[in-house]
């Protein structure tokens, strides 16, 4: 039997989307209002696994403290990522703050890293995957770029969205042509919040898992480079990220990481 605590009834979507899976037994720790699963890349790869056929046409959202606070401004963006799946810890204060509440095992799982993971293991499963999102240029340099780094991983599709807003039949033949495809995996890059918008408007109208991953297109293709490792381990690959795009993503981070400091850890929300 579905949860039915986790039923979905949207609005804007033309199907109420019956959720397969049981969200309860998903631990999660509550920040800024939004739901983050409270879990490592273990537990991940191995729900993923485990669960993939009842998490067809469902999504997961990769939530950092940027996302974290929109939704904290936007209560209807806020109920998008709650809608999800599962929330990933993608940002390196969620985990601490987690760590802090109590759910000492709550580490940060990167969009990057989780597609690496799941790339490393398609072979073996026969995972077939889609890629929604980003520019043709990009796609062209990420299609290369995985096939080198992983020679049978099946891309069942790559498309780039136009930059305007789909009619209802552009929709719906996109959905179609996705659909023919099979793909296990739906990985959309249309940065936030568009790309969590897009998968809760589609949830239970594609076939495969939807992964919201944002940069993930950019950082598998080369397009933006890692920071080191000694960087990420201690949460500091927003200052990596920064140094290549600063004019992009000072403002951005100067305000929100501002904000989550003062209301995830100073004030426990």
């Amino acid at each position: 039997m579905p949860d039915e605590s986790a039923l979905t009834d949207i609005s804007q979507v033309s199907i109420v989307y019956r959720r397969k899976i049981n969200k309860s037994e998903i631990p999660v720790c509550k920040i800024l209002g939004v739901d983050i699963a409270a879990i490592d890349m273990n537990w991940l790869i191995e729900f993923t696994e485990k669960s993939l056929d009842k998490l067809r046409s469902d999504y997961f959202c990769v939530v950092n403290v940027y996302s974290d606070v929109t939704a904290y401004n936007d209560p209807e963006f806020c109920r998008v990522l709650n809608s999800a799946a599962l929330c990933m810890p993608d940002g390196g204060p969620l985990s601490v703050v987690g760590s802090r509440r109590g759910h000492k095992k709550m580490q940060r799982t990167t969009g990057p890293d989780y597609m690496s993971e799941i790339f490393r293991r398609s072979a073996e499963h026969k995972w077939r995957h889609y890629f929604f999102g980003s520019t043709d240029e990009t796609l062209i340099k990420l299609q290369k770029k995985l096939l080198e780094a992983y020679p049978d991983l099946e891309i069942a599709g790559m498309y780039s969205p136009p930059f305007h807003s789909m009619t209802v039949e552009e929709d719906q033949y996109m959905v179609q042509k996705i659909n023919e495809s099979k793909p296990d995996f739906l990985w959309v890059g249309l940065s936030c919040p568009k790309q969590e918008k897009w998968m809760y408007e589609h949830l239970g109208k594609v076939n495969g898992l939807m992964c919201g991953v944002g940069a993930g297109f950019d950082y598998h293709a080369g397009n933006i480079l890692r920071a080191p490792e000694w960087m990420q381990a201690h949460n500091l690959e927003w200052v990596y990220r920064l140094i290549q795009e600063p004019k992009r993503l000072f403002k951005k981070y100067w305000h929100t990481n501002l904000k989550f400091i003062w209301l995830a850890m100073a004030r426990g929300k």
